[in-house]
């Protein structure tokens, strides 16, 4: 069961910083400052996930 509960934890950070990580892209997108290539590196995401947060930012 400890497991199982450390586990859930985990997922959730990690859904928590990926949630982050997204927002970050979206405010660098809208900052119209930087390349998607530049996006996606500082902010870990991929290119493609940069590409599809520039064409529908609420996915």
């Amino acid at each position: 069961m400890c497991k199982m509960m450390e586990d859930m934890c985990n997922e959730s950070l990690q859904e928590g910083i990926r949630q982050g990580l997204r927002a970050t892209a979206l405010r660098m997108l809208e900052a119209g400052e930087y390349t998607l290539e530049q996006i996606a590196q500082i902010s870990t995401l991929s290119l493609e996930e940069v590409r599809q947060l520039r064409e529908d930012p609420s996915c």
